[in-house]
């Protein structure tokens, strides 16, 4: 994706085999794209609090609220959604149900229809995160110029975000039909793009290019593979070819300028069995253990390239990843391009809202209850 491309971009959705940072990368991600004044909403639909965490503060509560500030004086609002209370919102949206809604959160009902109708759920979560993106003020401007959406991971980000498929069987017309169709339009727009995570391992990288082909399958829009906790190369590339091929250890000419080299740096004699001398050999199987992670990283770096996607890195963090080091990510992500902020300025329509499309379905319904009626008596 170039920056041109993703300046349009108001929705990212980040997923990841689980293991990968995908929780961390979304963060990081929120934060960049909040430079410069920026207002961004990144949320949770897991409800493992893991944006709580991340941001060293209590748990989210069902309502968006700030958590951080990002260079510029922008902001990063954080939601953490829960189906149940979204399926409560839905109901009293369309049903106007209100009090009688929360009767049946009491009795069970709402989870029982949640758990059930796994489909339900996935449209009323993205159906959540969809608002948030097409939401306005009174002058038609975004009440975020960006969500981020810390998604299921990749073995599942198919099915979760592909609703029309999985409320086929539940509803044909309706508002949940047309919720799920409205969930459709931005998911499939230009508006969207669905960043995958991974490492430089075997498994991630196969799970990432399985995940891309389901994707562009669905007709969804892929945007970047982020490679993250990406460890530095510490030799150049002929003292990486000579220690790969190398015996552990090396030979004796070798090992013994290893050896004087430690001497010499205050690490014990270089004779035969002092110190200096007997860290020579650990030192070699670390390098040879370090070239050959070098050797497969690369290959996963051609599998990655061939799937012809941009491609960002970021650093592993050997002191793990602290609120200092999210900013730091933050800061790479946003160097790299990844997440250059949309323009400013009224959202384009791009098509009728949730409640407009439920409107008019309610009209044809009643529409078509009138003409099925039996002619009277008179």
């Amino acid at each position: 994706m170039s920056p041109q491309q993703s300046s349009a971009v108001r929705l990212h959705v980040v997923t990841g085999k689980g293991g990968t940072g995908k929780t961390t990368v979304a963060a990081a991600l929120a934060l960049a794209l909040a430079a410069e004044g920026r207002r961004v909403l990144l949320c949770e639909v897991e409800e493992r609090q893991g944006i709580a965490q991340l941001f060293e503060t209590e748990a989210l509560p069902y309502e968006e609220r700030r958590i951080a500030s990002a260079s510029g004086g922008g902001e990063v609002h954080a939601l953490a959604i829960d189906a149940e209370l979204a399926m409560l919102d839905y109901l009293d949206m369309f049903y106007k149900l209100g009090r009688a809604g929360r009767a049946l959160k009491k009795l069970g009902a709402i989870d029982f229809a949640t758990t059930v109708a796994p489909g339900l759920r996935d449209v009323l979560l993205t159906g959540k995160v969809c608002e948030a993106v097409r939401r306005k003020d009174g002058a038609g401007w975004p009440v975020y110029d960006a969500v981020v959406l810390d998604a299921p991971p990749t073995g599942r980000i198919t099915r979760f975000l592909n609703v029309n498929d999985e409320v086929a069987g539940l509803a044909k017309v309706g508002p949940i039909h047309h919720q799920a169709q409205a969930v459709m339009r931005v998911l499939k727009s230009p508006q969207t793009a669905i960043h995958l995570v991974t490492l430089l391992e075997e498994m991630p990288v196969q799970e990432t290019m399985d995940g891309v082909a389901e994707l562009r399958a669905a007709g969804l829009p892929v945007g970047a593979v982020i490679v993250n906790m990406v460890r530095p190369v510490l030799l150049g590339d002929a003292e990486l070819a000579e220690v790969a091929a190398a015996q552990v250890g090396g030979n004796g000419k070798r090992r013994a300028a290893v050896a004087k080299a430690l001497s010499q740096a205050g690490l014990g004699g270089a004779r035969r069995g002092g110190v200096a001398e007997r860290l020579v050999e650990p030192l070699f199987a670390q390098a040879h253990e370090h070239a050959q992670r070098v050797v497969l990283e690369r290959e996963q770096r051609a599998e990655i390239a061939g799937l012809g996607l941009p491609v960002r890195e970021l650093e592993l963090l050997g002191d793990g990843v602290d609120l200092g080091g999210l900013y730091r990510l933050a800061d790479s992500l946003r160097r790299q391009a990844v997440a250059v902020p949309p323009p400013h300025g009224p959202v384009p329509e791009d098509g009728p809202d949730l409640a407009e499309a439920a409107a008019a379905d309610a009209r044809e319904a009643a529409q078509a209850g009138t003409d099925e009626q039996p002619p009277g008596d008179g």
